[in-house]
Formats: C-alpha cells, structure tokens, sequence
C-alpha cells in the first residue's frame, strides 16, 4: 500500500522567520503530500521526538538566522535514537563555506532562496524514490 509522503517541517534554534517554510509546507500539502509543521524555534529533542511519533519520511528544515549550524547536532541524535532512515533537507540562507559540514552530516539536499517550489518537490520525490529502491 502506498502512502503519501510525509514530511515534517520545522525551524530549530532561534530562527522565527517562518513565512518561507509555510510556503514550502503548502506546497507539499498541495503536491499531496502529508505535512506536519511545527511552530518555529524547536528544540532537536524535539524534532528527533516529533519524527518518531509522526513516523515521517523527511525533514525538511528552514534556516534564515544561521541556525543551520546545530544541524550536525540534529543527525547526530537522530542516529542514537536509530532515526537515521529519514531524509533531512535544509532549505533557506545556507553560505557555500557551510554547505559541506551539512552534508558530511548526513543532509540529503539543501534549497537555497530563488528554487522553484516544483524542483523543491520533485527532489522530495525522488529522495523517496531512492530511498524506497534501497530497501
């Protein structure tokens, strides 16, 4: 049986500037996707428990306020709690020089301000797509 994507959608650390995610998680809604948004300025405890309540295929980060630098941290937890199935992505102000660290960490894709929201989700489909082959 298939089931639709499901996506959490959050910001961590300080960050409130959130108008870019709900963009992103109507977009989902609207490609049919299922979408938990969370109020912005989680804490990683918190999305590391909301993914696993939620059962989510990804995670999809906002990061305005260079708060993407504690995402390392995220997979980190994510990975002791056996979590590490789920796909993360980051979207929003990511420099070049930080691109790396995140995807060393384990991030899947970073967006960057100006992407299309149909290359957005033609990405999240395709993580899924490999994903489930790889299983």
């Amino acid at each position: 049986m298939n089931r639709p994507i499901k996506v959490l959608v959050t910001k961590i650390g300080l960050d409130g500037h959130d108008r870019g995610a709900r963009v992103v998680a109507s977009a989902f809604r609207e490609a049919g996707m299922e979408v938990i948004y969370t109020s912005p300025w989680q804490r990683i405890e918190d999305v590391v428990s909301i993914s696993l309540q939620e059962d989510v295929d990804i995670i999809a980060i906002s990061s305005l306020a260079y708060d993407h630098l504690i995402i390392p941290k995220l997979m980190n937890a994510l990975v002791e709690e056996e979590l590490d199935d789920k796909k993360v992505i980051v979207g929003g102000i990511i420099p070049k020089e930080d691109e790396e660290i995140l995807l060393t960490a384990g991030v899947a894709k970073i967006f960057h301000p100006g992407e299309s929201l149909d290359s957005i989700i033609e990405s999240v489909e395709r993580l899924m797509e490999n994903k489930n082959e790889m299983r």
